[in-house]
Formats: structure tokens, sequence, C-alpha cells
């Protein structure tokens, strides 16, 4: 597996994540590592019919999650050169299929991208998990996580209700957090009396409306081996499933 890195930042933790990720798989292709100086940058691949691109920031390169981030985007990369059914979806062609004929709001379509994202996420993790450790990306998902969600009530709602999640939208959050804990226990990284399961279940408690048992399980049952057909049925429900909470209506 070659890399090739560019721009100013450490190399190690691109190359200890080559090493974790050689242990059972391989890249056909070359990996370009551009470090960028825009901190708002984060990680983000590309894929070239020659190459593999991996952009990440200065700043998340030298934190302490940069080699698990590399692991991650390598994983991404290796669903990619094996075609894999999540990686080649459109994503357009399930949200033509899945809300022909209803009016959406702009919020929700744009969460129903994050949806098929983590549908992405959930099997380039299967190969993430399989060769690295996964303490760092749980207290990633906690740490995450606990940022959207307030850790004291705050106003109570008109229902009586006290709002439990912070300025972000509760309905995603409340996705992200089934998505997080989906995660956590099809890897077994979870106690009983872990953390992740009390804010989890307070950005549930935000978003009455999404179905939070079911995206759980959606995220954590998605089936090892899938074909085309299987998996953009299952992402067309998922979508149906989510939209369907605002009981959006056809036009």
């Amino acid at each position: 597996m070659e890399i090739r890195i560019q721009g100013s930042g450490p190399t190690a933790p691109f190359l200890s994540a080559r090493g974790l990720f050689e242990t059972e798989h391989d890249l056909s292709l070359p990996v370009d590592v551009h470090i960028r100086e825009d901190p708002d940058e984060r990680t983000w691949a590309a894929h070239y019919d020659d190459r593999h691109v991996l952009n990440i920031s200065q700043q998340a390169a030298s934190s302490a999650m940069a080699r698990e981030l590399a692991l991650h985007e390598f994983a991404h990369m290796a669903r990619h050169e094996q075609n894999h059914p999540s990686h080649t979806q459109s994503t357009e062609e399930v949200l033509y299929l899945a809300l022909a004929g209803k009016s959406v709001e702009r919020r929700k379509l744009s969460h129903c991208y994050q949806i098929a994202n983590h549908m992405k996420d959930i099997y380039a993790d299967d190969i993430t998990l399989s060769v690295g450790p996964g303490e760092k990306l749980l207290a990633f998902l906690e740490s995450s996580l606990a940022m959207a969600v307030a850790d004291r009530p705050a106003t109570p709602t008109r229902a009586g209700l006290e709002r439990l999640s912070s300025g972000s939208d509760p309905d995603i959050t409340a996705v992200n957090a089934a998505f997080a804990l989906a995660l956590a226990e099809r890897h077994d990284l979870l106690e009983d009396d872990h953390r992740l399961y009390d804010l989890a279940y307070a950005a549930a408690m935000d978003a009455p409306d999404v179905d939070f048992e079911g995206f759980k399980c959606r995220f954590r049952e998605l089936g090892r081996e899938t074909d085309s057909s299987t998996y953009r049925q299952t992402l067309v429900d998922a979508t149906r499933s989510y939209v369907a909470s605002e009981g959006q209506a056809a036009d």
C-alpha cells in the first residue's frame, strides 16, 4: 500500500494507520495524503481512477485521533475498491425513490444525506474495528454526542417535558445518537453502564417523533454481507421512516 504525504505535518499517524490496515487489508491504488492548513478541512476522501486522496487539516493530523481518522478513511477507500453497495449506491437515486410525491423541507433532506453517510460509516468501520482498537473511537463518539446534548435540563417545553439537547437540531442529533450506540454495540465496545447510553437516551427524549430505537436497530443490524438491491431498499426504508417522523404529506 503506497502512501504519498504532501504538506506540513506529522507523518507517523498515517504510517501507523497503514501498518494496522495492512494486517488484514490492502489497497490497489496509491493514497495521496494532503495535509491542509485550514483547520475546518477536517478529513475527507476522494477517489480517482489512479489514486485515492485523503485531505486532512494540520490540526486533525496532529490530534490524538489522527491515526484513527486515517484508518477510517483507508477503510472507506477499501470499500470503494470493493465496489461495496454502501459506497456505490447513489444517495440521490435513493432520495428520488423514497421521497417521490412528497414535500420535504430542506433541513430534513440534508438529514437524509447524513443517514446515508452513517450507513457508509458502519461498513467502513467494520473494517476499521477489525484491525484497530475501539477505545479512541468510543471516546470520540461520546465526546461528539456530549457536545450536542446538554448536561442538565433546560427550559420545559409546552408539553411539560424538559428539553435535554443543546442548540443542535434535536431530530438529527437523535439519529446521530442511534448511530453511535449502534456502532458501539455492533462491535461490543460498551459496558451496560457506559455514559454513551445516558447521552443517547437524552437525545432521544428531545426528539420524540424520531424512531430512535428503530434507527439504532437499522444501523446495528445492517447485514455484514449485502447486495445492491437489499442495501438500496434498506436506505429507502430508513429515509421514509425519518421523513415520516414529521408526517410529511404528499403534494
